[in-house]
């Protein structure tokens, strides 16, 4: 059975009810948050309790919101993951317009760490998630704000994976980097991005190589985007941490066009 859930599309869903309702992707039935947090919870198909799952968390992008699980997920695996996606905070672009995204401000990190803390809380009590299999992920901003959560928190996440985002800068985002070598990081940069172009990406890869951080960074032919290529290979990254040998796979794929130094 479909395991994907939208909660806030209940069939007792009340007209006046704010589009913004937050939402579960779970099942085809349709049910009530158990949270007030914004955020989508993916269960994978034929669910096995006794199975301790592999957790992902994702981080969408600027522009867009929780709901970006629904497109990826059915890339990336429906059978392999237990995966929840946090709402960003509200942004205000330079034209005036308002979306949901990841800032960097210390006030907005104090929420998204907040956000996915509560997230990754929640799906342990309702799901069988192996704790030492917990990966952060996410999108543009999104990506930076995984890699600045994982910092933070090395202890509470097996590896970092940043789509086009790049390394946090400012408040100290390898304050605790001793115990942040541990984490894998899969970093995907497009080739033609104006967002996060590669020479931002080689510059912090050097500075990856600095703080002794294992790094697999892989060049896609194409420009700021969720490619099915690079969401494949995000299920294939993950499997590979999973069951080789603690760093056999790290920092020997880079893919990349980094002038030597």
């Amino acid at each position: 059975m479909n395991r994907i859930q939208r909660e806030s599309l209940t069939a007792s869903r009340k007209p006046s009810r704010s589009r913004h309702d937050p939402f579960v992707l779970q099942s085809a039935l349709f049910s009530e948050p158990e949270s007030k947090t914004a955020r989508a919870v993916f269960a994978p198909l034929h669910y096995e309790r006794n199975y301790a799952y592999p957790l992902l968390i994702w981080l969408h992008g600027t522009g867009a919101d929780e709901r970006q699980l629904m497109r990826i997920m059915p890339v990336v695996s429906m059978r392999n993951y237990v995966a929840v996606a946090p709402r960003g905070v509200s942004l205000v672009r330079e034209d005036g317009t308002e979306v949901v995204g990841w800032s960097q401000s210390p006030e907005h990190v104090l929420q998204a760490e907040q956000q996915i803390l509560d997230c990754l809380e929640d799906v342990q009590r309702r799901f069988h998630i192996a704790p030492h299999r917990v990966f952060l992920a996410g999108f543009g901003s999104g990506g930076t704000m995984a890699f600045r959560m994982a910092m933070s928190f090395p202890c509470r996440f097996a590896g970092i994976l940043s789509i086009g985002g790049g390394f946090p800068h400012g408040h100290c985002p390898l304050q605790q980097w001793s115990e942040a070598r541990r984490l894998a990081v899969f970093l995907a940069v497009g080739r033609d991005s104006l967002e996060y172009p590669p020479s931002a990406a080689c510059d912090d890869l050097r500075l990856f190589h600095a703080a002794g951080l294992s790094v697999t960074l892989r060049q896609y032919p194409q420009g700021q985007e969720l490619s099915p290529q690079i969401l494949r290979d995000i299920d294939r990254w993950i499997i590979e941490q999973i069951t080789s040998p603690a760093g056999a796979t790290l920092g020997s794929d880079t893919r990349s066009s980094c002038p030597s130094d």
